[in-house]
């Protein structure tokens, strides 16, 4: 169980990287888009969360 949690913390944190290098926000102003750093964090908790929803 936990080295699926810990999978979906380095996926998450992966796509988050990707959607912010590939999609992000041009003009600055979305504050989760715009950093990479938070993009990074925020994906990496909704990976964690989604993999431990799995049985």
């Amino acid at each position: 169980m936990i080295l699926r949690i810990i999978i979906g913390v380095v996926m998450g944190g992966g796509l988050g990287f990707a959607y912010y290098k590939f999609v992000g926000c041009s003009t600055g102003t979305c504050p989760l888009t715009s950093n990479p750093f938070l993009s990074s964090i925020y994906g990496s908790i909704v990976g964690a969360l989604v993999a431990g929803s799995f049985h």
